[in-house]
């Protein structure tokens, strides 16, 4: 029996590809999912009315790479390609993107042309930073803050203007905290490797590339076709989860609600005993933890201190979502997918993201303004309610956007420790934590954004990934 941890996203699609791998199988695998709420989805979720969708966590996915490929082989076995609302490269939400800095929006170079024109708020063309990159000495380092590595190699207006609020946008962290292996592996491996960015860049141009190993279903070839910047899903990203969930109760996994685990006790190597509130104990073969590694770090602790610590080392923070619905038909922004704020700017707000433009069948203007995240606890403290952060989110609305209209409908919600921090470090740490589990023999996988990637793709590919090697043990 396997039993699966959490029911969120990287819960479900475990359970997907267990049943996917075992398919063949003439022993029928018994699979179990423990969910501690009584819904799915995890932070994915969408308030539906017939004018507006509001959504309180991820509201695109991006199609790019053999993760994204593989999240869009899953949503048309899923039968959800109908239900796709895609963003191509010539639609506003994609070609404009844009920072707030210095008391203005600013849209950032969305083509090779602006990369060579000057742009505010930097100072100088764009294509001056591979100049920077060119001249700076090699540093070698075995890892180092996405902020420092880009302030070395292409200068510090790049990182506070770029890369900072991308950041923002990506995980709500600090560029300053945040491993340059989170977002740029293989630019720090050919500064380490090669001297530079550049130069790594113009050697690996002549090294044959390695083919993605996944064959592609029809919606993944029109993606990848029409190169698609992002979609997302007609009705609300929630679909997605609600509908894996269907496919799991209807393949016979048994999901279990409001249950909560307390204590997870390793036996042997193929015996494990969850430990439930409620005083039920149930046994299983193997565990996938796809909850976070703090929760996680709870339960193992009695019998493996070591483990827990470095579980519980991995650091989170909390978002502040503030969704706010004007009704009018007259135009309050412009067309785009929205603004982020650099840190430097010293604002409560993180970004906004102009809904209205980025997701289809709305009426009126849809904003979702984010708060905190890295700096939550510094600029509002340990109670703030959510009246505070409408407040908050409404004056900043009203001073960038000069928006005087009241809302006609919002919605605040505080996600607590919903997005964890790869800070510098982070991936020497979840090779210990793995080669810890592997060392003890311990009937445990680790799967979700604690641990190999914050997004949507990620954490499906972190499952698909998890069960094929494990399949592979067996």
């Amino acid at each position: 029996m396997a039993a699966i941890l959490g029911g969120g996203l990287g819960g479900l699609s475990t359970g997907y590809y267990l049943l996917k791998n075992n398919a063949n199988n003439s022993n029928k695998l018994k699979i179990f999912l423990f969910e501690a709420t009584n819904q799915c989805g995890g932070w994915i979720k969408s308030i539906r009315t017939k004018d507006y969708l509001f959504e309180q966590g991820p509201r695109t996915i991006r199609p790019k790479g053999i993760t994204g490929l593989n999240t869009l082989n899953m949503m048309q076995d899923l039968g959800l390609s109908e239900h796709i609302s895609p963003i191509k490269p010539d639609h506003p939400a994609a070609k404009n993107r844009m920072i707030f800095a210095n008391n203005a929006l600013h849209l950032l170079p969305s083509s090779l042309k602006g990369v060579f024109q000057k742009n505010e708020p930097f100072s100088k063309p764009l294509i001056y930073a591979v100049f920077n990159d060119l001249k700076q000495p090699q540093k070698e380092l075995k890892d180092d803050s996405i902020y420092n590595f880009v302030d070395r190699r292409f200068g510090r207006e790049i990182a506070d203007y770029a890369i900072s609020p991308m950041i923002c946008g990506i995980c709500a962290g600090d560029a300053k905290e945040i491993s340059v292996k989170f977002l740029m592996k293989t630019l720090f491996e050919y500064e380490q490797n090669y001297g530079g960015v550049m130069k790594g860049l113009m050697k690996s141009m002549f090294k044959t590339k390695i083919p993605d190993n996944i064959e592609l279903t029809e919606l993944a070839k029109t993606a990848k076709e029409e190169k698609w910047s992002v979609y997302t899903i007609r009705g609300g990203l929630e679909i997605f989860p609600i509908t894996l969930k269907t496919y799991l109760q209807d393949s016979n996994v048994n999901m279990q609600f409001n249950t909560k685990v307390k204590e997870i006790e390793f036996v042997d190597s193929s015996l494990v005993k969850l430990k439930q509130s409620n005083g039920e104990v149930i046994s299983a073969n193997h565990v996938y933890s796809t909850i976070p590694a703090h929760i996680l770090s709870r339960l193992v602790e009695r019998q493996h201190p070591t483990l827990s610590k470095n579980l519980s080392d991995i650091p989170f923070v909390t978002v502040g979502i503030v969704n706010l619905y004007f009704s009018t038909n007259k135009p309050l922004i412009t067309p785009a997918f929205g603004f982020l704020i650099p840190p430097i700017e010293n604002s409560p707000i993180l970004g906004v993201v102009f809904d209205s433009c980025c997701i289809p069948d709305q009426n009126g203007t849809v904003l979702t303004v984010m708060l905190g995240g890295r700096w939550f606890k510094e600029k509002f403290g340990e109670n703030v309610k959510k009246d505070s952060l409408l407040n908050i989110a409404m004056k900043e609305i009203k001073s960038i956007l000069k928006i005087d209209d009241d809302p006609a409908a919002f919605n605040v919600n505080i996600l607590h420790k919903c997005i964890p921090q790869y800070v510098v470090g982070h991936y020497e740490r979840v090779d210990k934590i793995r080669q810890y589990i592997s060392e003890k023999n311990l009937p445990i996988s680790l799967i979700g954004s604690s641990y190999d990637g914050v997004g949507v793709n990620d954490v499906i590919y972190s499952a698909k990934s998890q069960v094929e090697q494990d399949c592979t043990k067996t």
